[in-house]
Order: structure tokens, then C-alpha cells, then sequence
């Protein structure tokens, strides 16, 4: 097996338009949710009326053209590859050797339904061709694909919110196994939109602080009242470390390990017991080949649902027992929202973040810790202790997905 290792990162979120920015304003405590003004909410009377929206738009980014051609998410996406291609350096690789894992939860879901608004309103031959190529849940991986020439390879996770979690784990074994010398890997999602906010508001699973949506996103807080949409997309290029070191390239990390399970539960709710996600974490030091003693960070999936919340905790608790106490644990949705299935990539990038410069950024919102869950959560910017030690990020979806990385200074 063949080690890998993080050689560029790129990111749109509600935080920034690139890693940068949004690492900046993740250490700075700021929020990225607001008050959406879009004329939409008042006409379909959402109960919902917020969201972490990108900071930047990906159509400012990308030529009128390119924007035209691809669904919010797939702009998204690659506005965030690309970054991620730069600051690898651009890695000369032959195309057969270049792979793409980019992931989504939910697709193409502005197209799909302005495409079918057009059907009723102005008829078929309104339609627009390019429809379902935009709307393919495959979309953003084949703009990647397609954009960076790759030919060993376009994939394409769908698993909610496990989603970016899963597609950097299959890129990170496709590179160990030999199938692959890089891969572009990550998530993507633009879903602030009437019908999911109003599907998600309608299983109470959405935040409803409409009056102050800076502070609606509150992982662990005894007052929590559910997640936060958000949309973005993060990129990570991975690379055998051969070919990092033969070119000389930046390394970010290592990352040891990229796991998945499933709790064959409930289609919504996770296993109040954290079976599935204990195994998911627990594989993942397998193949780091690491112990849960070995872990010193944890950047949590902590949507701020009230059930949610705690059944990670129980995971957690499963996985490193004793240790547990000894976790430093970052909630990072809490300024950033849910970006449903770009949430493990953007969070992949900030656990990297963390581990390479040795400093967790604060969780915000958190006013009032709930007892049931006695986890170390810092609320200032808090230094680590031992660059030796292990980070993970966990990911967990509707249908009961769990998707653990686990990453190691090198």
C-alpha cells in the first residue's frame, strides 16, 4: 500500500471565497450565516428564512460561459478544484494517472427544479438541453474531470452528508492501491433552495432562529434547535508521496486513513448507540495503524440537532473510552452551517488546518454546553500539544452513512 499525502487544498464557503479567507474567519470566530433576501422566501412563506451562503459567488469567478453550462453545485466545485490544483503546483501527471472523487448529496437540485418550472410555465420545447448534464449528481466530478484532462477515472459519492467524507476516502485507497498517482478529491453543495429548506424545515431539522441567524448553528449548546444550510464546496489534491517528494511539492500532511460504515437504523435518525460510527472511527485508526490513545483533535460532525448531537458524543465515547477526556473537539459547522455533502471536504481541509499548525479554532454559539455531552469543545483558538498525534474528521448522512479520515503530520 502505497502512503498518500494532502498536497493542495482549495474551498468556496459561507466563511470565504478560498481556503484562505475562510480559515481566517474561522479563527476569528465569525459566522457565515445570514438572513436570506431573496424574494422567494416571502413568496412560498418559508418557516426558514436564513443560511450560510457562499461568501462568493462561484459565478464571479468563472466565465459567463462556464457559468452557464453547469449547476450552482458543479460551479461550485470547480472553483474549488482549480484552487486546490494551484497551490499543488499544478502537478505534471499523465493523464491516465489523474482521478477525480468529488462528491454531492443532493445534485443538481436549481436545475432540476427551475427545468421543471420552465416545463409547466412555457412548455417542452423551453427546456434546456444541457439540462440533465447539469443536473447528474456526477456533474461536478465530470467538470473537474474534464477541466483537469483526468482519464483514470471520474467518481462520484452520493451518500447526504457523508458524502465529501466518502469520496476523499475511496481517493485516498484508490492512490494506496495503485489505481491512481492523484486524485482530486472532495464535495459540493448548492441546495439553498425553497423546496429542500422547506423539506428540511417540514422533519423539524432545521434551526429556526430567524430573529438571529448568526447564532442559530449551535453544536453541543443546551439550546440547540437544529442545523443550519449551507452550500460551498472543498477540494483536496492527493498524491503518492513518492511523486510529492520526487517534484518537490508542498506537503500538507499524510492522510492514514478514510473509513466507511453504515448503521442499517433508521433512513434519519442516527443509531442512538454510535455503533456504526465507532466501527467507522475505529477502522480508520486501523488503517493508520493507530490506536485511539494515538488521537489528539477531532473536528466533529455536530450539526446542532438536538438527537444528532448526542448520538456522536455516544460514538465518540464508544471509540476512545478513557481517551475521550483527552480530545480536543472542534464543531465547525457552528460558523459555517451544514453544506450537506461539501461538509466533510470543507471540514477535511480545517482538520488539516488544525493538525498542520498545531491550533483549533473556536466553536462559536456555544453559550451553554449540554451536560450530556462532556466533551472538550473549546470556544477560544486552542493550541495542540503533540504534532505527532493523529487528527480525524467525521461525517455522517441520512441512511445511515458514516465516513471517518484520519490525517498525520509527516
Amino acid at each position: 500500500m502505497r502512503r498518500v499525502v494532502v498536497t493542495g487544498l482549495g474551498a468556496s464557503t459561507p466563511l470565504g471565497g478560498d481556503v484562505a479567507t475562510s480559515w481566517a474567519a474561522l479563527l476569528a470566530g465569525e459566522s457565515g450565516v445570514s438572513t436570506l433576501e431573496q424574494d422567494w422566501v416571502a413568496r412560498y412563506e418559508l418557516p426558514v428564512t436564513f443560511a450560510g451562503q457562499a461568501k462568493i459567488k462561484a459565478t464571479e469567478l468563472l466565465t459567463p460561459q462556464e457559468a452557464k453550462r453547469l449547476d450552482p453545485s458543479s460551479q461550485f466545485a470547480l472553483v474549488a478544484a482549480r484552487e486546490a490544483w494551484a497551490d499543488a503546483g499544478s502537478p505534471k501527471v499523465e493523464p491516465e494517472r489523474l482521478a477525480v472523487d468529488f462528491a454531492t448529496g443532493i445534485g443538481g437540485v436549481w436545475t432540476l427544479l427551475d427545468a421543471f418550472d420552465t416545463l409547466k410555465e412555457r412548455g417542452p420545447r423551453r427546456v434546456l438541453p444541457m439540462t440533465v448534464p447539469m443536473l447528474m449528481p456526477n456533474g461536478p466530478a465530470a467538470a473537474i474531470g474534464m477541466d483537469l484532462h483526468a482519464r483514470a477515472g471520474v467518481h462520484t459519492a452520493v451518500s447526504a452528508c457523508a458524502s465529501g467524507n466518502e469520496a476523499i476516502a475511496n481517493a485516498f485507497h484508490r492512490i494506496a492501491r495503485g489505481e491512481a498517482d492523484v486524485v482530486v478529491a472532495g464535495g459540493a453543495e448548492a441546495a439553498i433552495h425553497p423546496l429542500p429548506i422547506a423539506s428540511f424545515a417540514a422533519m423539524h431539522a432545521l434551526s429556526r432562529r430567524n430573529d438571529d441567524p448568526q447564532s442559530a448553528s449551535r453544536p453541543y449548546d443546551l439550546n440547540r434547535d437544529g442545523f443550519v444550510m449551507g452550500e460551498g464546496a472543498g477540494a483536496l489534491v492527493l498524491e503518492t508521496l513518492e511523486s510529492a517528494q520526487a517534484r518537490g511539492a508542498k506537503i500538507y500532511c499524510e492522510i492514514v486513513g478514510g473509513s466507511v460504515t453504515s448503521d442499517a437504523f433508521h433512513i434519519t435518525a442516527p443509531d442512538p448507540e454510535g455503533s456504526g460510527a465507532a466501527r467507522a472511527i475505529l477502522m480508520a485508526l486501523e488503517q493508520a495503524d493507530s490506536k485511539p490513545s494515538d488521537v489528539e483533535h477531532v473536528n466533529a460532525h455536530a450539526t446542532s440537532t438536538p438527537v444528532g448531537d448526542i448520538a456522536e458524543y455516544t460514538a465518540i465515547k464508544r471509540a476512545f473510552q478513557d481517551h475521550t477526556d483527552n480530545l480536543v473537539v472542534s464543531a465547525t459547522k457552528s460558523a459555517t452551517g451544514h453544506l450537506l455533502g461539501g461538509a466533510g471536504a470543507i471540514e477535511a481541509i480545517f482538520t488539516i488546518l488544525a493538525l498542520t499548525q498545531q491550533r483549533v479554532t473556536p466553536t462559536i454559539n456555544l453559550d451553554s454546553q449540554d451536560p450530556a455531552i462532556p466533551l472538550n469543545v473549546p470556544t477560544q483558538i486552542t493550541n495542540l500539544s503533540r504534532p505527532d498525534a493523529l487528527a480525524i474528521s467525521n461525517s455522517f448522512g441520512f441512511g445511515g452513512h458514516n465516513a471517518v479520515l484520519a490525517f498525520r503530520n509527516i
